[in-house]
């Protein structure tokens, strides 16, 4: 007999075991969908690699390739704004029910690096950078982070009916910084407005990485690449005959001091258990003869930090270290310190919430915490007004030693377009789950 007790319980069972609107169950037959899409689109993201790759243009100056990404994000029927912060691209993605918005961003630049790698679609293109002649290469993967993204836009649009939220693609120009006496980069974005309209509530970016397996995704919550300021210091001294040296002030000898001074900041002024540091030199120049003991000297370098408090310290300290050396033996130091980027910073928050996702993905023994790195990025720059998570994507050749593989901005980066497939499902994941889970 079917009693009125087991009729409510059979369809308490059976409303459980129905899929429910926004359950896992239909998110990962949305995901399913976006896979095979992605897949199928690996032959496409590999050739658009290899075009940018062999037709790498500089920062502010990516007429070929933002041309080439804004023909495709209209062709897949979406709202496309050209000219952003110079050479920028952004395409608008609305999804077919309300939700945030999500942003996903890839860079376009290359280097002035003149390539090595012996590949079939090896560059060929050469240019002039600050008076010097030299190759054009896309020596840190931006190639990569283009293709990957136009492929991750064909995907999520062809699933555009289900997405429950809207999709910012942000194509950024000059990550490597912009030339001489320009603006530009992700600050330039974010100045002209690229978070807003539609207001932007999170924003996921990757960066390819050659000494990491494909296969592997590394990140790190907080601070995870360094701030980055350069700084210059102008020494003058008195010009003297080589042979009387005494009948002078020697900014040479006196620039030498200030180096191994400032040497002293990481090992004596900063607690480097907590967060580490960098103060480099990267060029002196100064003098013209043998024989003479030359009026002034030019230092430049840059420093690396982690946080606020280390940046003033390190600031203070390179002022106060050239100005005393400089003063103690008659000469004058004068220091200017230019703030680049500030912290690469992913919310922790957002970090615990969408980490999951990528172990879901790429399996959890894939999912690597990184060491902080001295590297830094300008995606720093929308983390500073918009919660972000930013992560390293594995290009190495399985089985490659890291010893073996050459570092970013090298002749010889290499990237292997095995990873290019997990880069694009990846966006896309997240993609979908941080609407899913917002829009709970």
């Amino acid at each position: 007999m079917f009693t009125v007790k087991k009729l409510v319980l059979a369809s308490i069972v059976l409303v459980g075991a129905c899929p429910q609107p926004g359950n896992a169950q239909s998110n990962a037959g949305l995901k399913t969908q976006i896979n095979q899409k992605a897949e199928s689109l690996e032959k496409k993201v590999v050739a658009w690699r290899r075009d940018f790759h062999q037709n790498p243009e500089l920062g502010n100056r990516e007429f070929q390739t933002s041309a080439k990404v804004a023909a495709h994000l209209r062709s897949l029927g979406m709202e496309v704004q050209v000219n952003v912060a110079k050479t920028g691209v952004v395409g608008i993605l609305k999804g077919g029910k309300p939700g945030p918005v999500v942003a996903l961003r890839a860079d376009m630049d290359g280097l002035p690096v003149t390539e090595r790698v012996d590949i079939p679609f090896k560059s060929q293109v050469s240019t002039e950078y600050n008076g010097q002649k030299t190759g054009v290469m896309h020596a840190c993967g931006h190639d990569t982070h283009v293709a990957m993204l136009m492929g991750a836009a064909e995907a999520l649009a062809s699933v555009r009916a289900d997405l429950k939220g809207t999709v910012k693609f942000i194509f950024q120009p000059a990550e490597e910084g912009a030339p001489v006496g320009e603006e530009g980069g992700a600050k330039l974005m974010v100045k002209e407005g690229v978070l807003d309209n539609p207001k932007v509530d999170a924003i996921f970016g990757l960066h390819i990485n050659s000494m990491t397996e494909v296969g592997t995704i590394k990140y790190r919550p907080g601070a995870t690449m360094a701030a980055v300021d350069q700084y210059a210091i102008k020494i003058k001294g008195k010009q003297t005959h080589g042979a009387n040296p005494w009948a002078g002030v020697d900014p040479i000898v006196t620039a030498a001091q200030v180096v191994m001074g400032l040497q002293t900041i990481v090992s004596r002024n900063l607690s480097i258990t907590d967060k580490p540091a960098v103060v480099t030199v990267g060029a002196i120049l100064g003098g013209i003869r043998q024989n003479i003991i030359p009026e002034e000297v030019n230092m430049i370098g840059t420093i690396r930090t982690f946080s606020p408090e280390h940046q003033a310290l390190v600031h203070r300290r390179i002022n106060e270290i050239a100005t005393n050396i400089a003063e103690s033996v008659g000469a004058k130091a004068e220091v200017s310190v230019e703030i680049m980027y500030p912290v690469t910073y992913n919310d922790p928050k957002l970090t615990d919430q969408m980490v999951p996702t990528l172990e879901a993905l790429a399996g959890k023994d894939n999912v690597l915490i990184t060491p902080a790195q001295t590297g830094a990025e300008d995606f720093s720059f929308f983390q500073q007004k918009v919660p972000g998570f930013f992560y390293f994507l594995g290009g190495m050749p399985k089985g490659r030693k890291i010893e073996d593989a050459a570092p970013h901005h090298t002749p010889d980066f290499y990237i292997d377009e095995g990873s290019l497939v997990l880069g694009m499902k990846s966006l896309c994941h997240l993609t979908v789950d941080y609407m899913e889970q917002k829009g709970k």
